[in-house]
């Protein structure tokens, strides 16, 4: 039954994202924030369709771009693992309105960062220099 309350979706250009003990919360792309169940099919006896179990549960990568600048924290943090270092860390992706208040949060859990890329640099270009970190996850929640 309509109740005549229009909820209009939330823009996807106002976010942050939170890392524990991580001072940078701008980017300019945050994606691949995702969880998929696996389908594990079984054949009985009898039956000319399987049956459809869940399987593991599975977080994509969580993909961060930012402007270049002299900040290397995030590079850091993932230089440490390539020095074996790993520095799990819980973070959070925050949705705001238009008047920067929190509308919706992701939370995801033991993210360490598994893959960094340096910007695309070239003369004939004008662009803003993108540098861009993939965060592995253990999980993915939406907070109500």
């Amino acid at each position: 039954m309509a109740n005549g309350i229009i909820n209009d979706p939330y823009g996807n250009y106002n976010f942050l994202v939170e890392l524990d003990g991580i001072t940078k919360a701008s980017f300019h792309e945050c994606s691949g924030a995702n969880s998929s169940v696996d389908v594990i099919e079984h054949n009985e006896g009898g039956s000319m369709t399987p049956r459809k179990i869940p399987g593991l549960v599975k977080y994509a990568n969580i993909v961060l771009k930012w402007g270049m600048t002299d900040d290397l924290e995030l590079y850091r943090w993932h230089l440490s693992v390539v020095q074996g270092q790993i520095q799990r860390r819980n973070g959070s992706i925050v949705v705001l309105d238009r008047a920067s208040n929190e509308v919706a949060r992701l939370d995801f859990t033991r993210a360490w960062p598994s893959k960094y890329d340096v910007p695309h640099f070239t003369a004939e270009g004008n662009d803003i220099a993108i540098e861009t970190l993939e965060l592995v996850c253990e999980s993915l929640v939406r907070v109500e």
